[in-house]
Order: structure tokens, then sequence, then C-alpha cells
């Protein structure tokens, strides 16, 4: 079976993986634990295809433990419970080290299944993710683990693997290949920081490249071909999904009109419709509210055509949607007002309705009763005063006028009505 070619060159050292000089340059702290030799228990976190595995295979390659290795999509308990058992007769002075992918995967009672073993040091578990592991790892776990980050890699970190898998092949197989101009900056480029893609694209393009006389050309334009859809990074149910939505909506929020470009182009390139057009209709009404009241009615309408037209079309009233908000002015006091008031409900402040405001029938009877209340069509500027609120919060404050014209303008106009 012919090992894929981002297995056959994988790194045997730290000095050859690419990326993640933060924890992986020669004085950095993974490296000078690395270099001690005392491994203690690790959660890696980070995308795919940027050197999780690698290191943890370089780790255990160094020290004196026996390396298992198990995949939390495929293991189950079963499978913990057999490397458990080797620990009564195991031999190796420097016991067990198990790697564990996508450790995400694992329930609570299958990672708890671990802690008394790595809590005294009879296995030590490097575990990987691609997820936050806060949010997916037993507290337990993570409490006995330190946690490295291992970022995308840059298109120019990239380059030595692309370039050692470029010159593997040509030894392996005696060949010269030759890229067109351009050629291999887009294959790092569009890989989405995930080194594995760009070797199997390099892989590919190679595999299915002409040969004459021990020359193999590639071309520009198979390269773009080959990784059109390359650089996105995108799991519906995983972190990258929710970054994405939140950066459109932070941007949305932070009025930069490039960046929702950006985010948008993105999530609309994976397919996420209904992602964006719930994250547009929630920021103009969180996010400018007041201070441009129509942005809601507009917004709304560029969503309804969008939903029509589908995608790829969809992509413009979104782009209008998204630009009328970056660019339109900001307020968040109906989002503030709503929290203070829904704070005190939760805080029990629930005190009964005032009588001039309640049913003007007797309590089901069918008989009205006098109430008081003031009809404020009946005065002056249709307006009176009268204890709307309960009394337990009738001098709360809730709503605060933002600082711009809209807002501003209503204030002035009540300000001179009630006098103040």
């Amino acid at each position: 079976m012919k090992r894929p070619l981002a297995d056959e060159i994988r790194p045997s050292s730290i000095s050859e993986v690419v990326g993640q000089s933060h924890i992986l340059a020669e004085n950095a702290l993974l490296s000078r634990i690395i270099k001690s030799g005392n491994i203690p228990n690790m959660i890696f976190y980070g995308p795919s295809g940027t050197g999780k595995t690698t290191v943890a295979n370089i780790i255990a390659a160094s020290t004196k433990r026996t390396l298992h290795r198990l995949n939390a999509t495929t293991a189950s308990l079963a499978d913990i419970k057999a490397i458990i058992s080797e620990l009564d007769t195991f031999l190796s002075p420097g016991g067990i080290l198990l790697y564990l992918d996508e450790i995400q995967y694992f329930n609570k009672k299958q990672q708890q299944s671990l802690l008394e073993f790595i809590e005294d040091g009879r296995i030590t578990l490097i575990a990987s993710t691609t997820e936050n592991p806060y949010f997916y790892i037993y507290n337990a776990v993570l409490s006995r683990s330190s946690v490295f980050e291992f970022k995308a890699v840059t298109p120019e970190d990239m380059l030595p693997a692309v370039k050692r898998a470029i010159l593997f092949l040509e030894n392996r197989d005696s060949v010269s290949i030759i890229l067109e101009d351009k050629a291999i900056m887009r294959i790092v480029s569009a890989s989405g920081g995930d080194v594995r893609k760009a070797i199997n694209a390099v892989e590919l393009l190679y595999d299915a490249a002409e040969r004459k006389d021990g020359v193999i050309n590639i071309s520009l334009a198979d390269v773009e071909s080959a990784t059109s859809l390359s650089a996105m990074r995108y799991d519906r149910d995983g972190d990258e999904h929710f970054d994405l939505l939140s950066a459109l909506m932070k941007s949305l929020r932070g009025s930069d009109p490039d960046a929702c470009m950006h985010y948008l182009a993105r999530l609309l390139e994976a397919g996420d419709l209904i992602g964006v057009c719930r994250r547009l209709l929630c920021s103009a009404s969180e996010d400018i509210g007041l201070a441009y009241p129509m942005a809601v009615p507009i917004v709304k309408a560029c969503v309804d055509s969008a939903m029509q037209l589908g995608l790829p079309e969809a992509r413009l009233p979104l782009s209008e949607a998204a630009i009328l908000l970056a660019t339109a002015p900001k307020s968040n006091s109906a989002m503030l007002a709503i929290d203070a008031a829904a704070a005190d409900i939760k805080a029990g402040k629930i005190g009964p309705v005032p009588r001039e405001l309640q049913n003007v029938h007797a309590d089901g009877t069918g008989f009205e009763r006098e109430q008081g209340y003031k009809y404020p069509h009946n005065f002056e500027n249709h307006w009176t005063y009268q204890q709307y609120l309960p009394d337990c919060v009738k001098d709360s404050i809730y709503y605060e006028y933002g600082d711009n014209k809209t807002e501003q303008a209503a204030r002035a106009y009540w300000d001179k009505i009630k006098d103040k």
C-alpha cells in the first residue's frame, strides 16, 4: 500500500518541524521540555496539519517510553483498558506514553478512566484536539496537563516543507520537477495554514503531471485547479464555524466594512447562508439599533432576497446589508435597556401593575371600575405625567439615550415636552 507523501516525509526532529516557533524555537518552553526528557502530560490544541502528531511522535522517539496510539473517533473504553492491563507486567522503566488523537471525541467516562494512571505517572498522556480544550476536555484531565497551542502555519514558514516534498520526489523517482513561476507560492498560500494539505497538493499535482524524458512540468493553472478551495478551514460543528461568525459580527460592530467582506466571503464560500443571515439580522438591532432604526427593515429585506436567490447570487444582497451595517452609526442602547430590565426581573423585582394601568374590567366580573388612568391623547402634546412602573422599581432607569443624531433628537423632543 502506498504511503501518503506527507507521512513519508514527516519530520523526525524538532528542527525539521515548520512553524510553531512560539513553542518550538530553541529556547521556547516545549522545546526545552523535550530536551530535558521529563515529559509531562500535555494537550496539543490547534488546526489540522500544524504538527501536533509529528511533535508527539518525536517526543515518543526521544524517550524510553513505549508508545501507544489511539484515535478517539474509533477507540473505545476497551482499548484504554487493554493499555492499562499492560501496566502490571510492564518492564520498561519509562512506562507508557499514550498519544490520543482527537480527544474531544472521548466522553467523560472514557477520559476519567485515564485519571488514576496519568496522576501517578504510569501513563504519560499526549492528547491532541482541533477544538478548544477548555470546552471539550474534562476539567480533571486538563488540571493534570499542560496545554500547548499549535497555530496555522504561515506561507513563508511552510515553504521549506513543500520544497522538501519536491526534493524527496525528485530523489526518490530520479526525475526533475519544474514548477511554473508563482506555482509554489500558490500552493503554500492556498493551504489555509495546513502543511499536510500543501504536501497533499504537491503529491496530487506530481501524480497527475505528464512525464517527458525524466522532466515533470507543473503549471500554475493546474496548481490553481488543485487548490481552488484549499484555503478554506471550516467545520460547522467546530470552533472555526463560530470563530468566523464571531469575527463577522465584531467587524460589523467595529465599523470595518473591509473585514466584513473578508469574513462574509469565507462564510459564503463555505455555504453558510443561514449563519450569515442570522448574524446580520442580530447586528441590525444589537449594534445599530436606534441610531438608524431603518437598518432593521432594510437588512430583513436583504436577507429575504438572499434566501430566495440562494447561493451564489445571495452574496449580492448580503454584501449590501453587511456594508450598510458596518458603515451605519452605532447604538446598543436598546440592548442595554432590555438587559437591565431583565436583570431586575431575575432579581425578583416584580411588583404588581399600578392600579391605573390594570384592565378596566373588575377581576373578570365584566364591570368597569374607576382606575384613575390618564389617557395621554387627551393632553397637550399627547403626554402627561403618570407612574407606569411597579412601586418596587418606580425610579429605575433602564434606557439611556445613545449619543447619536437620531436618539439625541428624540431626547431633545421629550425634554422640551416634559419641561426638563
